[in-house]
């Protein structure tokens, strides 16, 4: 196998004597002069690719999979979309032998999407019979089918489960609707101008740019959209710094003022309108602010998709626990992998009273909620800005702790019904959006360099709990090499997300780079390229999905694992191995260089 990205060793400490430094010097000199890019085939079966060598290769696991020749491949089914691919036993039975024939030794079974609903029959969860017109026969059991093909054909076989989504906005199903308390709250800024004499004063502001609000202000981006018919219209000019420029009666005779580059006017009507000719002197700063409202998820659907829970809610809590051994107590899987629902709704979640009162206890104090976590800003357009509180780097590692906490429970529970059911999860591959939903799947021990990760941060890591980690690279360009030649980010493509899930991860679990079929617009050699850098950068892959023209790719995935590979995580005790090296290895000092950053784009499943 022509294979030509070189191990990294971890680093010695420093040694100054002479002999050390000439050794060092020759070292560098011969790094100096050679290709950084270089051909990689870990996939015989497809053409190279152009790989960043100074990137890829570092860390135990990955020298660990590449020497015993290992790879995840790892087919993802989504239950919902494809209904009519499992929908009976001949099905089934046909579909597990094609992904067996292929090439893939995994399967994720989605048994719980983000409705709520599942495939089986549940004693806890409403049973999943049809979605989009397509049918699943109720009195068709499609798990137990799925576990033994995957056994009579070798296949290791997980439960696909959302830890925290119990509902879908677009048809408004799933059992979270009717567990309102249960709902994730978030907090919602209100805004407001106020009275700079007394900020106990203010009116109300319409929440979106040159959306008219009756009874209130409203921001415009231009004068020709401000209305000129009625009879106590007023309006004041706003430069970009927030400085009030002018100040009009709209049906005043005369030619309209000029509204300053990047400026904002501010009109109202009535008691609004008084409140902008008592409030807004020439010269002075518009006073716009925000009061925070605090509402169920249901109650803006706007938001995203699911309909998430409140992670720090026991009976929440309590219910994933309960379905998490449902499914490893009916059925023989080698355990679960969690979706990227395994998060909080966002930043502005969760702001119950239960999560007030958890962290209140946590830092020992009465807050000033929510100022002492965090204050809603908006700017002139109505864009929002953060002010953190005092509190706020406290907020951030408690809250991706309490996941971290939740992610240890259930894998020590499925174990205590199978000691050797495993425990992975799926995440979006670009590790600086994950703050903001409080989900942190990096080792404990990785120093990143990112500005969030304080140390309270990096001890929330949860890669330690699990046994390995799925990252969605879900980019249509392969390699930073091909990145290059479009002109285009580099970090947005397979190997530079997969080559930073690995290095983040640091050796705490198996790390594979997930690869979303869609991306590739039809086009097998995207996807071969694409699989050839996964497996460059990481231990594995995962597909993404069957219902995603499968059958378009099958052929190019059926050249690409033409050579049967173990993949890592069915090898027991292995990944233990790899942390006692890694432990030793920092022990005795010997450290991987610095985490190189390369920026990836927004998207973690919403």
């Amino acid at each position: 196998m022509a294979f030509l990205v070189a191990a990294r060793p971890a680093l010695a400490p420093a040694d100054d004597r002479p002999e050390v430094v000439a050794a060092a010097d020759a070292e560098q000199t011969a790094r100096r002069f050679r290709p950084r890019f270089e051909l990689a085939t870990p996939l015989p079966g497809l053409a190279g690719v152009m790989i960043d060598s100074f990137l890829n290769g570092y860390g135990i696991a990955q020298q660990t999979a590449r020497a015993q020749n290992m790879q995840a491949r790892m087919m993802w089914i989504d239950c919902t979309a494809n209904i009519e691919r499992y929908n009976t036993e001949d099905k089934i039975v046909e579909l597990v032998a094609q992904i067996k024939q292929i090439g893939f030794n995994s399967i994720v079974l989605d048994v719980k999407p983000i409705s709520g609903q599942v495939i089986y029959a549940s004693a806890l969860a409403p049973r999943l019979t049809a979605w989009r017109g397509k049918n699943l026969p109720p009195e068709f059991e499609p798990v137990p089918v799925f576990i033994r093909e995957a056994r009579r054909h070798g296949l290791l076989i997980y439960a696909g489960m959302n830890a925290f989504s119990e509902g879908h906005r677009m048809f408004l199903v799933g059992p979270g609707y009717a567990k309102r308390d249960q709902q994730t709250v978030l907090y919602e800024p209100r805004p407001v101008l106020r009275d700079p004499a007394d900020r106990s004063q203010s009116v109300d502001v319409s929440p979106k740019l040159d959306l008219p609000l009756p009874g209130g202000v409203t921001l415009y981006s231009a004068i020709d959209k401000v209305p000129t018919t009625a009879p106590d219209g007023f309006a004041l000019l706003i430069r970009p710094n927030g400085r009030i420029a002018d100040g009009w009666e709209v049906l005043s005779f005369g030619p309209k003022p000029t509204l300053p580059a990047r400026g904002t006017v501010a009109y109202a009507t009535g008691a609004a309108a008084e409140f902008l000719r008592r409030t807004g002197n020439i010269g002075g700063q518009l006073a716009l602010d925000t009061e925070a409202q605090y509402v169920p998820i249901s109650d803006r659907p706007e938001q995203q998709i699911p309909l998430m829970m409140n992670p720090n809610h026991p009976e929440v809590q309590r219910y994933a626990e309960q379905m998490a051994a449902e499914v490893m107590t009916k059925f023989d899987f080698n355990g679960i992998i969690y979706d990227d629902r395994l998060r909080y709704a966002g930043l502005n979640a969760d702001f119950s009273e239960i999560t007030r009162a958890e962290f209140e206890r946590h830092v020992g104090v009465k807050l000033a909620w929510p100022d002492d976590v965090f204050r809603y800003t908006l700017n002139l357009n109505l864009s929002r800005g953060v002010r953190p509180g005092r509190y706020y780097d406290e907020w951030m590692a408690w809250r991706a702790d309490r996941m971290r906490q939740f992610v240890a429970g259930v894998r020590d529970q499925i174990r205590a019904i199978n000691p050797e059911a495993q425990l992975g999860v799926y995440a979006g591959s670009w590790y600086g959006e994950y703050p903001n939903i409080g989900s942190n799947w990096a080792s404990t021990f990785t120093e990143s360099g990112f500005w969030f990760a304080t140390p309270s941060y990096r001890r929330s890591g949860f890669a330690n709990e699990i046994d390995f980690l799925i990252t969605g690279c879900y980019y249509p360009t392969a390699t930073i090499y091909d990145a290059m030649g479009k002109g285009a980010n580099i970090g947005a493509t397979v190997e530079a997300a997969a080559a930073l899930s690995n290095r983040l991860v640091g050796d705490a679990t198996w790390t594979y780079a997930g690869l979303m079929l869609s991306e590739f617009r039809g086009d097998p050699e995207l996807l071969a390229d694409a699989l050839q850098a996964a497996v460059t950068a990481s231990q594995g892959v995962m597909v993404f999905d069957l219902s995603h023209d499968f059958d378009v790719y099958a052929p190019t995935l059926r050249r690409a694992f033409n050579a049967p590979r173990p993949a890592p995580h069915q090898v027991r005790g292995l990944i233990e191995s790899v942390r006692r090296k890694r432990a030793a290895a920092r022990a005795a000092g010997r450290l991987d260089p610095p985490v190189v950053l390369t920026v990836g784009a927004a998207g973690t499943g919403q």
